[in-house]
C-alpha cells in the first residue's frame, strides 16, 4: 500500500488527475495544525461529549420554524443504530481529512458522542450496523470522479491493500477509531461491505437491515453533507424511517462552504427526526 503521507499519483496514468489530486491534498492538509489547535481549545471550553455552546448557537434551529414538527419512536426489534465511516481519517487529528473536518468534529463533540451512542445501543441490545468507506487499488483506476472523489483518491483516504487482505489496515486511516474497536469488534456488530462514493447503494447495508427485521434507523457518523446525508436519502427512498443524531456528525469547512450547515438544512427538511445525542441516548435507554 502506498504511504498515505506521501503524494499519490493517479494509477490510470492520466496527468490530468495528478494536479487536482495534489491540489486536493494541499487543501485538506493546509491549516490542519490550526484546525487541531482551535478544536482542542473549543473542546476544553465545553464538556466532553457535547456540542460547544458556540456551536449550539451557530447551528440553532429557527425560533419560528415553518415546517411541521415530526418525530420517530424507537421500537425494540425494529430499530438499529447505523454508524457511517467511524474511521481514523475523519475523526482523529492524524487523519488526512482533519484539516477541513476537525473544527466541525470538535465543535459538535462527534468523537465522544459516537461512543455514547455505541454504549447506549449495546446496553439496550439494539443492533449496531457499520457502513464503512474503503478504497482498494482497483478504485484508483476509475476514469472519472467528482471533485471530492478526486481529492480522496489523491490523498489516499481510506486506502486498503485489497478486499481480501487486512495488510496495513490496523492503525491506518481506514481503521476504526481505537476507542470504538471494542464495540465494533464484539462479535455482534454488523460491518457492511464498503460504500465507495457517498451512499449505500453499492454495499449491503439495506440487505443487512432488512434481513434482521429493521425498518427504523438512528443515523450518525461522517460526514454530514456527504456520506451521512446520502445514507439518509437512500434509506428513506427504500422505506426506512430515519432519525439523524445532529451532534454525532460533522462536515468540512472549506471556501466553498460549511458542509455541516448544508447538511443540517436538509436534515430538517427530510429526516423523520433530528435529535441531539443526549436525547438519542435517553430514548434508546427508555425503549430497552
Amino acid at each position: 500500500m502506498t504511504d498515505r503521507h506521501t503524494p499519490r499519483h493517479s494509477l490510470c496514468g492520466c496527468h490530468a488527475h495528478d494536479a487536482p489530486a495534489d491540489m486536493g491534498r494541499r487543501r485538506l492538509m493546509a491549516g490542519a495544525a490550526g484546525a487541531a489547535a482551535a478544536g482542542t481549545a473549543a473542546l476544553a471550553a465545553a464538556q466532553a461529549g457535547a456540542a460547544t455552546p458556540e456551536a449550539r448557537a451557530l447551528y440553532a434551529d429557527p425560533s419560528e420554524p415553518a415546517l411541521p414538527g415530526v418525530d420517530m419512536k424507537i421500537e425494540p426489534g425494529r430499530t438499529a443504530l447505523v454508524v457511517v465511516d467511524p474511521q481514523v481519517d475523519f475523526l482523529d487529528e492524524s487523519g488526512v481529512a482533519w484539516g477541513v473536518v476537525g473544527e466541525s468534529v470538535t465543535e459538535q463533540g462527534v468523537t465522544d458522542n459516537l461512543e455514547r451512542l455505541f454504549i447506549a445501543a449495546k446496553a439496550a441490545a439494539m443492533p449496531v450496523v457499520i457502513s464503512p468507506h474503503y478504497y482498494y487499488p482497483q478504485d484508483h483506476r476509475w476514469q472519472f470522479e467528482g471533485a471530492l472523489e478526486r481529492v480522496m483518491h489523491g490523498i489516499g483516504m481510506f486506502d486498503r491493500a485489497g478486499p481480501l487482505s487486512l495488510e496495513g489496515f490496523e492503525g491506518s486511516g481506514a481503521d476504526w477509531m481505537p476507542q470504538y474497536r471494542k464495540y465494533i469488534e464484539d462479535g455482534e456488530t454488523i460491518v457492511c461491505s464498503p460504500h465507495k462514493v457517498y451512499g449505500p447503494e453499492q454495499n449491503d447495508l439495506v440487505l443487512q437491515l432488512r434481513k434482521i427485521g429493521i425498518d427504523k434507523v438512528i443515523l450518525a457518523g461522517m460526514s454530514a453533507n456527504l456520506c451521512v446525508e446520502s445514507h439518509l436519502r437512500a434509506l428513506l427512498e427504500t422505506g426506512f424511517e430515519v432519525a439523524v443524531v445532529r451532534d454525532a456528525t460533522a462536515g468540512a469547512k472549506v471556501p466553498e462552504g460549511d458542509g455541516y450547515m448544508a447538511a443540517l438544512v436538509n436534515f430538517r427538511m427530510i429526516a423523520n427526526a433530528l435529535w441531539w445525542t443526549d436525547d438519542a441516548v435517553e430514548r434508546i435507554g427508555g425503549a430497552a
